[in-house]
């Protein structure tokens, strides 16, 4: 077992390695509609069938405490194996619409055991520090999520299968890293059976109510851009014939670039404090979901590839300051619970703005219609300020 005085370095990669199950279907989307004769609409279904399988995941792990009675860097582990062996599932020739959205499903149910996992064996360890221990933590979330677009970028000369098999033995290896290098956190608390009015009485908590809105408008937003960059991307270079993009591994950058950010809003929070940090990031992505109304017809590359990465910034580096601060206002012995509870309510409103845009594609312009995801920055912002919330701060 590491020393529980240096295991930050293992919980991230851990992380990393297994979070690439994520996204390792819409980096091969294109691949999957040709080689399976899938509808054009495909993304989003099979985009939402992993976040549904999350939210049921989480909701799950919430319902049974699975977080708090277990060690958790085994249930790290098991569920790293699971959701590699429904990730290679992929691959199977004789696959289906049907059998895809089945496999999706069920590694983004075994997901759940993965990433709010891994912030509880973080808040378990770093009792002090948490938002810069988070702020990595969610950084690798985010290149895990990215990583597959590099690696299809990478392989673009040899067959798509591999893309998803090295993201299956990335995870394999993040799963038993994770439990043969991390030890239980020293501010562990073991749980109980979930008690139902434990958790309504967790969420009077003002301060705990307010960093949860302010996430759910952060959802709102996140994955549904960044399932569409991709999309946005290919919409940018038919539009403007000039423009020569490699679709991957720009997506890749502008996906992966959040990694970072989350760090430096990790330490930025530590001067501004959490609360703020967190409102200036979800201010700077809702007005750049309302900005996209410009920038995608701004027949100019750097332009647009700039604005994008600045959206790829600032559309992920809140999520572990929201992350913080309901981790800081749970009760240490449910808080894997309410960070899981936290996180299944967050990917049921990803599942709702996914399929919002995918219905929007085929009504709209696809480049005029992102500014709709402003209105979860909006009304994150609203539900972190209303003026019913306390006035101290809730760092």
């Amino acid at each position: 077992m590491t020393s529980t005085r240096s295991p930050l370095f293992t919980i991230v990669l851990s992380q990393f390695c297994c979070t690439s199950l994520w996204f390792a279907g819409n980096a091969v989307m294109g691949d999957l509609v040709k080689d399976f004769g899938l509808q054009a609409g495909s993304l989003g279904h099979l985009t939402s069938a992993v976040q549904f399988g999350f939210i049921t995941g989480t909701l799950v792990f919430a319902l049974l405490t699975i977080a708090d009675r277990y060690s958790p860097s085994k249930v790290f582990l098991i569920s790293a194996l699971l959701g590699s062996m429904f990730n290679a599932g992929v691959i199977w020739e004789g696959n289906t619409i049907s059998t895809l959205l089945i496999l999706r499903f069920l590694t983004g149910f075994f997901l759940a055991g993965i990433y709010p996992i891994g912030m509880k064996i973080a808040a378990d360890h770093y009792e002090k520090g948490l938002g810069t221990s988070l702020g990595f933590l969610v950084g690798a979330l985010v290149l895990g999520t990215a990583f597959p677009h590099l690696l299809k970028a990478l392989t673009s000369g040899l067959p798509w299968r591999m893309v998803l098999m090295l993201t299956t033995c990335l995870a394999i290896f993040g799963g038993l890293l994770m439990k043969t290098r991390v030890s239980d956190g020293p501010y562990r608390k073991a749980g109980q059976k979930l008690k139902p009015a434990g958790l309504f009485t967790a969420f009077q908590d003002t301060r705990l109510r307010a960093a949860t809105f302010g996430y759910f408008g952060h959802m709102w937003e996140l994955y549904t851009f960044w399932a569409f960059v991709p999309v946005m991307l290919t919409a940018y270079v038919s539009e403007h014939s000039q423009a020569s993009l490699h679709i991957s591994a720009w997506s890749f950058a502008i996906i992966a670039i959040g990694g970072p950010a989350c760090v430096a809003g990790g330490y930025l929070s530590k001067r501004w404090s959490e609360k703020r940090t967190a409102a200036l990031a979800l201010s700077i992505s809702g007005l750049c979901c309302i900005l996209s109304l410009w920038f995608f017809h701004v027949n100019n590359s750097i332009a647009f590839l700039s604005c994008m990465l600045i959206w790829g910034m600032s559309v992920v580096a809140d999520s572990p300051l929201f992350s913080t601060l309901v981790a800081r206002h749970a009760q240490p012995e449910i808080r894997g619970t309410i960070l899981t509870m936290v996180n299944c309510i967050g990917f049921a409103i990803t599942i709702v703005s996914i399929q919002v845009m995918n219905f929007l594609k085929n009504v709209w312009h696809m480049e005029d219609a992102y500014w709709i995801l402003a209105l979860g920055p909006a009304l994150g912002l609203i539900g972190m300020f209303r003026k019913k919330q306390k006035v101290h701060d809730m760092a």
